[in-house]
């Protein structure tokens, strides 16, 4: 008998355990979501059925891996410079904040984008647990002119581009296009919510609707509502679960291909 390895790991929102040789070289992998067992080579079936044995469940089905749909086919082939998956929530600031901050007056006082990147970063553990219901999330979507997208949603109910306020504690009021935040001056922030919005739909060829998350609020007015955009608090998040009827699967997998490859939003 042949001694494998049985190692858990989680690909694209699915729990699987791989099973390798001690060479390293994976000759299956079980994906509980699905109760299948997919069999690289057909000659390891009984030592691969002995390995998982202590973690099948349920009815099980064995045969060899599925054929790769062409978004499968777009993601092997996309050079791992070029491909946004693996971008953390705020990772654009992240690597601001890597650099030494301008001016010694810095040190002295709280650094904004730490309070925008901490929101995000919540924002963003809470988008990617939608995944469960169907949907694929990417993180800091980079934009030509030095600008990004915090979080890009793909699912049943469609693609949103979602946009951050840090609001820790403040009263925030929305009177379209203008967000006030606390004691801090009106800001347009509407407009450029829907702005990115609109060049994500531009790299996309597929509508994008806006969204404007707001993260910590002690308090939201907003008058009027507007029709075009929609705005949420960070505990609301869990509610786009429940949106549907926009996209099927397959439109799914295949616009979230294209949306993690960094090319596609050069034209955006």
């Amino acid at each position: 008998m042949t001694r494998l390895r049985v190692t858990p790991a989680r690909r694209q929102g699915r729990d699987r355990l791989y099973v390798s040789l001690p060479d390293g070289r994976n000759v299956a992998w079980y994906d509980r979501d699905s109760g299948r067992v997919s069999l690289v080579s057909e000659r390891h079936r009984a030592d691969v059925l002995a390995a998982l044995a202590p973690y099948l469940t349920g009815d099980v089905s064995i045969g060899p891996p599925p054929v790769p749909t062409s978004a499968d086919l777009a993601r092997l082939s996309l050079h791992p410079d070029d491909d946004l998956a693996p971008n953390r929530p705020g990772e654009g600031l992240l690597v601001e904040l890597d650099s030494p901050p301008a001016g010694a007056a810095r040190r002295f006082r709280q650094d904004p984008r730490r309070v925008q990147l901490a929101a995000q970063q919540l924002l963003g553990e809470a988008l990617d647990r939608l995944e469960g219901a169907g949907w694929r999330i990417l993180h800091s979507v980079p934009l030509p002119g030095a600008d990004r997208i915090d979080h890009l949603a793909v699912g049943p109910g469609g693609l949103l581009a979602v946009h951050t306020l840090a609001a820790r504690r403040l009263k925030v009021r929305i009177a379209d296009p203008m967000v006030r935040a606390g004691r801090g001056g009106p800001a347009p922030l509407l407009r450029l919510t829907r702005r990115r919005a609109e060049r994500a739909t531009l790299a996309l060829a597929a509508a994008v609707r806006p969204v404007l998350a707001v993260v910590g609020a002690a308090r939201l007015d907003v008058l009027p509502v507007p029709p075009d955009i929609r705005i949420i608090r960070d505990d609301e998040v869990p509610a786009l679960a429940r949106l549907g009827g926009v996209l099927k699967p397959a439109d799914i997998e295949a616009l979230y291909a294209t949306a993690r490859d960094r090319r596609t939003w050069l034209r955006a």
